[in-house]
């Protein structure tokens, strides 16, 4: 058996034997929370009893604008190191993120087009 399978093995071992281990000594030795009605009520942002069910469906609309976020978001991360070589990539380096800012300019109106963005 060679050392790395040794090796494998014994962690694996040791993970399935300390971290159930782990679990329920954390159980047993952790403080319980015993029926004080005070502590286990619902609390959220100064209202003590919620209004409504909290399995409620959202719009796809809120997960719409987010991934549009996102993805218009992390376009950024592309431009920071642009910024900082500027100088050194020169004209063809001006030219390509035009291009690149031409682009998202272009998913923009799309969803603008589209009206991706607007609440009815």
């Amino acid at each position: 058996m060679s050392l790395e399978l040794m090796l494998a093995s014994s962690i694996v071992a040791l993970l399935v034997i300390l971290l159930p281990t782990l679990f329920l000594l954390s159980r047993k030795l952790g403080p319980s929370n015993s029926g004080n009605k005070a502590k286990n009520s619902v609390y959220e942002s100064g209202i003590s009893s919620p209004i409504g069910n909290s399995e409620s469906r959202f719009s796809a609309k809120f997960y719409l604008v987010a991934i549009l976020f996102v993805l218009f978001d992390v376009e950024i991360v592309f431009m920071f190191p642009w910024a900082v070589n500027v100088r050194e990539l020169s004209l063809f380096g001006l030219f390509e993120m035009f291009t690149f800012i031409g682009l998202l300019l272009l998913g923009l109106i799309y969803i603008y087009k589209i009206k991706a963005l607007s609440w009815q």
